[in-house]
């Protein structure tokens, strides 16, 4: 199994990285401009102290030509030592004559033999001149020299900065920038681990309310977060919370549901099959209770049929079957189904006479269900001699289909309600031993996964109507 890091740890390594190559570059600038400049001080002082040192060596050679050599050499220590640099006299042959030789690495200046023309890099004036002098140095120097004249011979002084000060002055920034780097890496190491515990606590929470509602818990509800991110975060989760607790209660609602529209079918199907068997209901009534029997297996298999339809409609896997047709067609097949009951109600039906032909574009099965569960509905709760009236408009890509019935009506509080599963008004329960409660779920599923609406309107004591829209063409 793969070893997972803490996003917390992730946060932390990611920003102390950054945070640590920052300081490396940084530290590499800084070391780099810092050497330049402490050089180019340098090579500006040596370049004063050079010309004063020729003057002063002019002066002495013109006062004493014949024993300056002994004053010379404390001249040219005296500027070494404060100038932190060696100074060597030549002449114009390019032959030692003095040194002050402070550096340990100067030593073997003697036993080289340089070029005739070395003398010749350097002029009148301060002169820079980058060289090994021979092998004494593994890589090029900086030197800075000039020619003088006194008493006739020419002469040459040159001075090569000590570059033990420049390795000490670049260690000394060395160290203070990474005595600096490492208290402040270890302040923001400990800024950053707390911030990165902070940034993840809401999803810490979250995690933990999503394992409460792995277990069944859907009354969490995540707070406000001031970063707009983790707001929006928890927004969706308590929406997602809010619909769950919504499902959950419509599932045990469903399912208590389903308990009692099937016990009750059970039970007299198992009460009736009992007394059959053990004698206590006569032969010559046997005949009746196993017509109930029947109706209630029937009434059974119809509530499951309807089940099956509507999981099949919610989960997808019921694909309309698009057709053209005339919302008239499954209308009238549907009215031929109901005859008997039109005629034993002495039902009327208006508004089939229209001149002008609408037209469906959907599933003519799904929409003959669609109308059978509607016309059903009407027939049931039409009063006596009453009428059952269709009326059809055209809005745009819509045909929309009115089904009004004279009655009873509903009240506003059943009107909610109709759509509901399993929902029965207290007259259908008194009146329709037959019904399930899942027509009017099953109508609205199946307009729906056409694209389409469906409302009801009643007045009571007078009539009740559904209208519902569906597409008249392909849209897609």
């Amino acid at each position: 199994m793969t070893k997972r890091k803490s996003l917390v740890f992730k946060y932390f390594l990611i920003c102390t990285a950054v945070i640590l190559i920052s300081f490396i570059c940084l530290g590499a600038v800084l070391l780099l401009i810092s050497s330049q400049y402490f050089n180019k001080e340098k090579q500006t002082t040596v370049t004063n102290s050079i010309s004063a040192l020729s003057t002063d060596l002019t002066e002495l050679m013109l006062d004493s030509p014949s024993d300056w050599k002994e004053s010379a050499e404390g001249i040219l220590n005296q500027y070494s030592q404060n100038t932190d640099a060696d100074f060597i006299l030549f002449n114009s042959s390019g032959e030692i004559i003095l040194t002050s030789l402070l550096a340990d690495d100067m030593q073997g200046i003697y036993d080289e033999e340089l070029d005739d023309d070395f003398i010749l890099k350097y002029g009148d004036e301060a002169t820079s001149v980058y060289t090994t002098f021979g092998s004494v140095f593994s890589s090029s120097a900086l030197t800075i020299g000039m020619t003088f004249s006194a008493n006739g011979p020419s002469y040459c002084v040159v001075a090569v900065p000590s570059r033990d000060a420049a390795n000490e002055y670049s260690q000394n920034i060395l160290e203070i920038f990474i005595i600096s780097a490492v208290i402040v890496l270890i302040i923001s190491a400990v800024i950053i681990y707390f911030t990165a515990i902070s940034l993840t606590a809401p999803i810490k929470e979250m995690s933990n309310a999503a394992n409460k509602i792995g277990r069944g818990d859907f009354d969490i509800q995540l707070p406000e977060y001031t970063e707009s991110e983790y707001n929006a975060l928890a927004g969706a989760f308590n929406e997602m919370a809010s619909s769950l607790k919504s499902y959950d209660t419509m599932r045990n609602s469903f399912v208590a549901n389903i308990s009692h529209e099937l016990r009750t079918p059970l039970t007299s199907i198992g009460g009736y099959a009992d007394g059959i068997l053990d004698g206590t209901i006569p032969p010559d009534s046997q005949e009746k209770y196993l017509k109930i029997i029947s109706s209630e297996v029937h009434r059974m298999t119809r509530m499951v049929r309807s089940m099956l339809n509507l999981a099949k409609i919610e989960s997808g896997d019921l694909k309309p079957n698009f057709s053209s047709f005339s919302v008239l067609d499954p209308i009238v097949n549907t009215l031929v189904t109901f005859e008997k009951r039109l005629e034993e109600k002495n039902i009327q039906i208006q508004g089939l006479d229209t001149d002008k032909r609408y037209y469906l574009w959907a599933d003519n099965d799904l929409i003959h269900q669609v109308i059978y569960n509607l016309l059903e509905n009407a027939i049931k709760f039409v009063n006596k001699d009453g009428y059952i009236k269709f009326h059809f408009e055209e809005i745009g890509y819509l045909t929309v289909i009115y089904i009004q019935n004279s009655g009873e009506g509903l009240t506003q509080e059943e009107l909610s309600l109709v759509f509901d599963r399993f929902y029965k008004t207290d007259k259908s329960r008194s009146e329709d031993k037959s019904g399930v409660g899942l027509g009017l779920n099953i109508v609205r599923s199946i307009i729906k996964l056409h694209g389409g609406k469906i409302q009801v309107r009643s007045v009571v004591g007078e009539y009740t109507e559904f209208m519902f829209s569906l597409p008249n063409k392909d849209i897609t």
